[in-house]
């Protein structure tokens, strides 16, 4: 069943938690992915996880078209893409505005980046951090003046994405908007106050008696 997630559009999910207590199944109006369930690293809490560049490409096209269509009423002229796993939908949603081309944030140093236009990164699937994210001083003139959004595949405590919203001042940019493909519980809320948009999200799960079952706001379980 795990080599099923993420890989094909069901019409017959129940959305929500699945029989196998590994599964959760989103739907997506009308029709379903289904999405593993992982641990955390907290006792008893677990996320709906997507791994967008092991997606199969009807549920990546299926993801990035919902994307594309809340992004469009703002307009943007240029998608800037959030690595890594952001990269495959931003490509997609950037091509179904009809845009020619992306501008892609990185990990890894060139050597001729500027460190002034680089923020240490974390994210709840690497707690540590130690990361980087550039821009390549390249692509600054693609941005100027323009009306830029964000795509990245899942926000989830909003750090990422708090840090792209700081990396995109540096280069003097005010994105008017961010897509992604999940929102992953709600610490993100509030973080930023550019409009975020969505093909879906997902609670955070905590363990009981019956198996997982979404956790609430608040923290309390339901």
């Amino acid at each position: 069943m795990m080599l099923d997630v993420w890989q094909h559009l069901h019409s017959d999910l129940t959305a929500g938690v699945q029989p196998d207590q590994e599964t959760w199944a989103v739907d997506l109006g009308g029709q379903q992915i289904l999405l593993p369930i992982r641990r955390l690293p907290e006792a008893g809490r677990a996320v709906c996880s997507l791994i967008l560049n092991q997606a199969s490409f009807q549920v990546l096209d299926a993801l990035a078209d919902i994307v594309a269509a809340k992004l469009q009423p703002y307009a943007p002229e240029v998608i800037v893409a959030v690595p890594t796993l952001g990269l495959p939908l931003a490509e997609a949603v950037a091509r179904r505005l009809g845009h020619s081309r992306l501008v892609p944030l990185g990990y890894s140093r060139k050597f001729w980046y500027d460190d002034r236009l680089s923020l240490p990164l974390s994210s709840i699937t690497t707690p540590g951090g130690g990361k980087r994210i550039y821009i390549d001083p390249r692509m600054l003139p693609l941005l100027k003046d323009r009306r830029v959004a964000v795509v990245d595949d899942v926000l989830s405590s909003g750090t990422s994405i708090c840090a792209v919203q700081e990396l995109m001042a540096l280069a003097g940019v005010t994105p008017v908007a961010v897509g992604a493909a999940m929102l992953q519980g709600d610490r993100w809320r509030g973080r930023i106050e550019t409009p975020i948009l969505s093909a879906f999200q997902t609670p955070i799960l905590t363990a009981g008696p019956a198996g997982w079952t979404p956790l609430p706001a608040d923290g309390s379980p339901a």
